[in-house]
């Protein structure tokens, strides 16, 4: 299949657009997309282009969640490095994505709808930005920098790396200043990584949506690797109607966007509201409180985490358990508290784990001063490489490589610990 860029050439457009005059769409074809699309043609100060909106109202649910952003958001901040967040107001935050002609990027591509949300007074408004023709790009440029200009925050899902940056390219194509500069940016796609990888087979906002917030979509919804193909389509047909779907699709996108940033906000504020549905995402968000700092707060996570049922039925994957287990345990070794790293670290064992193994060596040999026990873990260890049962943490077997570094490394360990004790022992 030919460039999506050499589609466009075929179909008379010119890269960049800069000399390009606005088409006069014939009265008939006007007319099919507002009877098709709703919305209609708003002049700007460079032209023409086509927007749709809608209006919901504050709180309106969407699947568990609402259209509003009540909850505190000082942890998401904390993890966007953004302080401004936590102050804002509602209607400083604009939700934005986009449909282009290819999903790849470059300067050849086109982003022909932009989908933005921000609240005003009465609730969520939703403008849809729709270039009818390559021509209208100026004009479709100009209404989203108009729409952008009173907020203080972009939300985007995979925005750092798609959205944003083709806008970007399509401003300076024109020799615009984008008008992104100074904006706070939180890509929601990065923080789902860190709270559901564990849990959901991928990380995609219809993913999030059915399994997060317990949002659907109608059939009237279309795969987004369709959309390019659908608008291109379009533009040699001159037929709006399979554009519904197209719009449908970037409409609840951008309300999820919404929907899902306020309930990230809260479960961050105040994860133990989460419930107890789902062990792996409490252990999901006790890493991410202690990467943060928030020591005390990451060891409640992960006690309630390692405590659930998930856990103890052995639902839960056995790497996230010792994950869970072992950073825990490292918490409570910095702490000095040796008792309850070495439960942690014995449970882990029971699990093949052979970090817990050496673990315990250590902590018998140097913290206990008990050189006959720290010889039993480690010789332990060295059956379970032998005999081919110490597990990896996601449940495969050592490779041959790491079992003959293993073994050189344990075989050190226990003949140092064998001179010890002869010296102690005498």
């Amino acid at each position: 299949m030919s460039d999506l860029s050499d589609k466009l050439k075929s179909l008379g457009v010119k890269l960049g657009a800069k000399d390009i005059k606005p088409a006069e769409k014939p009265a008939s074809e006007a007319s099919a997309i507002e009877a098709i699309l709703g919305g209609g043609p708003r002049q700007t100060p460079l032209g023409e282009t086509y927007v749709v909106e809608a209006r919901y109202p504050y709180g309106h649910a969407h699947g568990r969640a609402q259209l509003a952003l009540q909850a505190p958001r000082r942890v998401l901040a904390e993890w966007a490095r953004e302080p401004r967040l936590a102050k804002l107001a509602p209607a400083d935050f604009v939700f934005l994505d986009t449909e282009t002609t290819g999903l790849s990027g470059g300067t050849g591509t086109y982003a022909f709808l932009v989908g933005v949300a921000r609240f005003e007074d009465e609730g969520l408004h939703l403008a849809q930005f729709f270039m009818r023709d390559p021509s209208e790009e100026p004009g479709l440029l100009s209404a989203l920098e108009e729409f952008l200009a009173p907020c203080q925050a972009l939300v985007t899902f995979n925005g750092k790396a798609f959205d944003a940056p083709l806008l970007v390219t399509r401003y300076l194509s024109h020799g615009w200043q984008p008008p992104f500069q100074g904006l706070a940016h939180v890509d929601l796609l990065h923080l789902a990584r860190r709270l559901w990888r564990d849990r959901l087979p991928s990380r995609t906002l219809t993913m999030l949506e059915a399994h997060i917030l317990g949002a659907g979509r109608s059939e009237e919804d279309i795969p987004g690797w369709l959309i390019p193909e659908m608008y291109f389509t379009y533009l040699q047909t001159g037929d709006p109607a399979p554009l519904k779907s197209v719009l449908y699709h970037n409409a609840m996108d951008v309300i999820s966007l919404v929907a899902l940033m306020e309930h990230m906000a809260s479960v961050l504020d105040n994860p133990d509201d989460l419930g107890s549905e789902h062990g792996v995402d409490l252990i999901a968000l006790a890493k991410l409180y202690e990467d943060l700092g928030n020591q005390s707060g990451a060891a409640r996570l992960y006690v309630h985490g390692l405590d659930h049922a998930d856990a103890r039925s052995e639902q839960m994957p056995r790497y996230v358990m010792l994950q869970g287990i072992q950073r825990l345990a490292a918490m409570y070794k910095r702490q000095g508290d040796w008792p309850a790293a070495i439960e942690l670290w014995q449970q882990a064992a029971q699990h093949q784990d052979l970090e817990a193994h050496l673990e315990l060596a250590k902590c018998y040999e140097h913290a206990l001063k008990d050189i006959p026990a720290a010889q039993r873990w480690t010789q332990t260890a060295i059956t379970l490489v032998v005999e081919g049962q110490a597990l990896r943490l996601d449940g495969q077997p050592l490779g041959l490589y790491e079992r003959r570094q293993r073994l050189a490394e344990l075989g050190h360990r226990l003949e140092r610990l064998e001179q010890k004790e002869k010296r102690y022992g005498s």
